[in-house]
């Protein structure tokens, strides 16, 4: 995915065909280029031994050329092609085609295999990519070309550049204003021997080179000369000193600030332990990326050594360093850096210091099992007590993961505030790419069948109670007196001076009792009433609005104290609410969800539970009636009911566990389907008017048609 806040499109890549979607609404006024390998090309690829799978044109690589076309290269069936698609000014109309007269050919640019990984950037008119650039996928590299300057790449087959690698992604980030100084920064894993244990060790990398280097002129021709690397550790600290590390790269984001020089750096990682599956994202400046790149260089003498310093003279210009004026001007290319400071980078490519990441840990750490994540985008928001930066984390089930983390100086801790887990995808399927829109506060989702679009706050589902909007610690929402609505710093666009919000520490009570907020400050108790059949299951719902919230359970039955609920395997507390697995007569009494948060104390619902013999509802079902007979019409059900069925009303009663349905649709007959539409049932709770069945739907509040979940209720 390609986001172009200038057009104002989404640019997609897949298979044999690219997308332009509106960033407003991505389903409407989307166009579509068709770009599949030509007959000769699929046959050529069955050919080569591949299946249907793979012989199509994936689009791998999708660039801005400039502000009009397009750069988007592809698989081509394991031939890769590259083409321009036009996409016109903003002013003109909207355009999206494919240029064919520029069909080129794409190795270097672009993999012959669809699953292989690929990082590319585009910047002063060259494309720098990172990929695996044969068909067997055995010759990993960097590689440049498309300009002016000449195509250059890493050396062939040389393990202490690259052994293995997986590509996660890549910038050029400028050190100063000299541009003959830019950098390319690479970001990927790769199996490395430098460990003194002597195993082959997965590392994560960061790779940089000049953007204006061309090779040396008697050796390393064509070849990076300014090629260098060093480790990105991410770790926790643990006992005796052993630190445990996760050292696979899953993902990357640049987080851009006023200084375009020094972006923060974040990255995902995940653990190759055999042990246990863990999850970590650690935050990078690039004071210590340089840090480590101006550094000692590592050396070993040979085989039997250890990994250490090298201590040695460094040739000038130091190794890694760019023909650039702020490098003293005394060379204007590398084809001028002398043979013994080529040989030393050759040599030495690796840089003995690891980079560490802020405050020498994680801000965030997940070893829980319920996710596996793979994707991350950030956001910098303003909230009242200063900056968070939000941070959306796609997992490889369809859920993306709403968080913040705060860093407490004192304790020298990092707490983890999950805002929201957003079920994206209706089926669950790998978040494969994210993009955010900061200008519209949009997410932009990609699977491999489909985009989603959500927006980055959803204010209005914390409610419009102080304590609850306060207690949700989202730093895009704040209570404004009214509702919980988006939060805006001073002396912006918003006119309501009166906020109340406290995203560091959550502080209900301060915040919304301090002052006279009448009703607004707490949301009120909701009452429910349910009924649960005898020795079946039944689930009494209750799903506090913040995720930070512990739910604690307490019932009250006839003539007794309420005291807290005691689970077993036969009452389980779940994340929706308290299931039993088999209802007992002496469960029935008034059942009381209450929310623990931050020292604030709330019960969000009371329900009363009645437990139902099965016999007595069986005898209610076959209870004739006891008046006239009455004229059938056709039944309403099908008609009248929106996206009802015939037998709906077996789904529910399976879902309850009763299993009597002759009894049921004999009885259902009688209430549905006469012409006494306006008969009353009457109960010992309530009296439902059974009229129109779009009365009876009204009876319904609409929050119960969210999800499925909600059926138990109804």
């Amino acid at each position: 995915m390609n986001l172009d806040e200038y057009q104002e499109r989404l640019y997609v890549g897949g298979k044999d065909r690219l997308y332009s979607l509106s960033l407003e609404h991505i389903n409407e006024n989307y166009k579509e280029v068709q770009w599949p390998s030509t007959e000769q090309q699929v046959e050529e690829c069955y050919k080569k031994g591949k299946d249907e799978s793979e012989c199509s044109n994936f689009i791998r690589v999708l660039h801005h050329y400039n502000r009009t076309h397009l750069l988007a290269c592809g698989t081509g069936a394991f031939d890769p092609v590259c083409a321009f698609i036009r996409t016109g000014y903003l002013s003109q109309e909207r355009a999206f085609q494919l240029e064919p007269q520029k069909v080129e050919r794409g190795r270097g640019r672009c993999p012959f295999d669809p699953n292989s990984s690929v990082i590319s950037t585009f910047t002063g008119g060259e494309l720098f990519v990172g990929l695996y650039n044969d068909f067997w996928g055995n010759d990993a590299t960097f590689f440049r070309s498309m300009g002016h300057l000449s195509h250059i790449r890493t050396e062939h087959d040389d393990d202490r550049i690259l052994k293995e690698p997986k590509f996660v992604s890549s910038y050029m980030i400028p050190d100063n204003e000299d541009k003959d100084d830019n950098k390319i920064y690479f970001f990927y894993t790769e199996k490395a021997v430098e460990g003194d244990t002597g195993m082959q060790a997965i590392f994560s990398r960061v790779g940089r080179v000049c953007a204006n280097d061309i090779g040396g002129q008697r050796m390393m021709v064509n070849k990076w000369t300014t090629f260098l690397k060093a480790r990105l550790i991410c770790s926790v600290p643990g006992p005796n000193g052993i630190d445990t590390y996760f050292d696979e790269l899953e993902d990357v984001y640049m987080l851009n600030s006023r200084d375009n020089k020094n972006p923060e750096i974040f990255a995902l990682f995940s653990t190759t332990s055999n042990i246990f599956k863990g999850y970590a994202i650690c935050v990078y400046h690039m004071a210590s990326i340089r840090e480590a790149f101006n550094g000692p260089f590592a050396h070993k003498e040979g085989p039997e050594y250890h990994w250490s310093v090298y201590e040695g003279k460094i040739p000038y210009p130091r190794p890694g360093s760019c023909a650039s004026k702020v490098n003293g001007g005394h060379y204007s290319t590398t084809k001028d850096y002398p043979d013994e400071a080529l040989r030393f980078a050759r040599s030495h490519s690796l840089m003995y210091e690891p980079i560490k990441p802020a405050h020498k840990m994680p801000i965030l750490v997940k070893a829980d099992g319920k996710y596996n994540l793979k994707q991350i985008v950030v956001d910098r928001v303003q909230a009242e007590d200063g900056q968070y930066h939000v941070l959306y984390i796609g997992t490889d089930n369809g859920i993306v993961l709403k968080v913040i983390t705060i860093y407490n100086q004192e304790t020298d801790t990092m707490e983890e505030v999950i805002l929201e887990e957003l079920q994206v995808f209706k089926v669950p399927v790998p978040i494969l790419s994210m993009e955010i829109s900061t200008k519209r506060q949009q997410l932009y989702i990609g699977s491999s069948s489909s985009i989603v679009q959500v927006k980055t706050h959803q204010c209005e589902i914390y409610g419009t109670a102080c304590a609850d909007c306060c207690l949700a610690r989202d730093p895009y929402c704040a209570w404004d007196g009214i509702t919980c609505s988006r939060y805006y710093p001073v002396g912006t666009h918003s006119k309501r001076r009166f906020r109340r919000q406290d995203v560091r520490h959550g502080n209900a009570v301060q915040q919304c009792f301090g002052q006279q907020f009448h009703e607004e400050t707490l949301e009120k108790t909701e009452e429910l009433f349910a009924y649960g059949i005898e020795k079946n299951s039944t689930l009494l719902e209750c799903m506090p609005r913040s995720l930070q919230s512990k739910v604690v359970w307490f019932v009250q039955k006839a003539h007794e104290i309420k005291e807290e609920v005691k689970t077993d395997e036969r009452v389980v507390k779940t994340d929706f609410g308290l299931l039993f697995l088999k209802l007992h007569r002496m469960d029935a009494g008034v059942y009381f969800c209450q929310t623990v948060e931050r020292s604030f104390v709330h019960i969000i619902k009371k329900i009363t539970l009645d437990i139902v013999d099965e016999e007595k509802v069986d005898d209610m079902f076959n209870k004739e009636e006891e008046d006239e007979p009455v004229q059938k019409i056709p039944c309403p059900v099908q008609a009248n009911v929106p996206h009802a069925t015939k037998h709906w009303y077996k789904e529910f009663l399976q879902l309850i566990g009763y299993s009597n349905f002759q009894k049921v649709e004999e009885y259902c007959e009688k209430v549905w389907c006469t012409d006494r539409r306006r008969k009353k049932l009457k109960t010992s709770q309530n009296k439902w008017k059974y009229g129109n069945p779009q009365d009876r739907k009204q009876k319904v509040k609409p929050e119960h048609y969210r999800t499925p979940r909600h059926i138990t209720g109804l």
